[in-house]
């Protein structure tokens, strides 16, 4: 007889540890394969596990399973914009785009499927978590502004500039990475301060915010 292959040796885990193996081994599938081409067979072949243990922790199926791995994801992405409001302005946003860029090229199939759209189990729900890490961006660049009630014009230019971020990303991925991360991330930096500019010769509020930022220690043209 023909001896059969091993099964996958099976850890005893906290429900906690296990629900965070297999959302893991999700978001590692989903990081390079586009949502239709990942099936709970290949999440429950790359956890180790079997098709039934994914179901018993993800009754729902591979929708629930990927609005999980696309919440976790997005908990990740607002944590790239997580920076310590001190110091100079500019450091702080080139260091939150770093971290930006790094999830982009390590999740980068997977990034482009979330942000094109187009997926057979894209939903509400999963625009309104992506959409939910626009918003926390844009939040925390108001706070690093020190803004606390952002005009509509003010507001209008944050959420233009992070959709322009969106789509270099995009194509930054398309173009096999180029130009290196650190050029990108200073070039989108240089962008941010010129829409401000542009939004200030229209808007008082932006207008006092870069005065008020030019008396400090920041240097808008780092």
């Amino acid at each position: 007889m023909t001896p059969q292959a091993p099964s996958p040796a099976y850890r005893r885990l906290s429900v906690e540890q296990r629900r965070r193996q297999l959302l893991d081994a999700a978001l590692s599938l989903f990081a390079h394969r586009a949502p239709e081409d990942v099936s709970l067979d290949d999440v429950a072949e790359a956890a180790g596990v079997s098709r039934p243990l994914v179901y018993r922790y993800f009754p729902g199926g591979k929708q629930q399973l990927y609005e999980a791995a696309l919440t976790s994801a997005a908990d990740a992405l607002r944590q790239c914009f997580d920076e310590p409001r001190e110091g100079p302005l500019v450091p702080r946003l080139g260091r939150a785009l770093d971290r930006y860029l790094a999830f982009v090229d390590q999740h980068d199939t997977g990034f482009s499927a979330l942000l094109q759209g187009g997926s057979v189990v894209e939903t509400s729900r999963t625009t309104a978590i992506v959409d939910g890490v626009r918003r926390a961006a844009a939040d925390h660049l108001f706070r690093h502004l020190g803004v606390a009630e952002p005009g509509p014009r003010l507001r209008m230019t944050v959420r233009m500039w992070i959709a322009a971020v969106e789509a270099s990303s995009l194509m930054w991925l398309d173009d096999g990475k180029l130009p290196p991360a650190d050029e990108l991330r200073d070039w989108l930096v240089e962008q941010f301060t010129a829409v401000l500019a542009v939004t200030a010769a229209r808007d008082p509020q932006t207008a006092a915010l870069l005065g008020d930022l030019g008396g400090d220690d920041r240097d808008w043209g780092a």
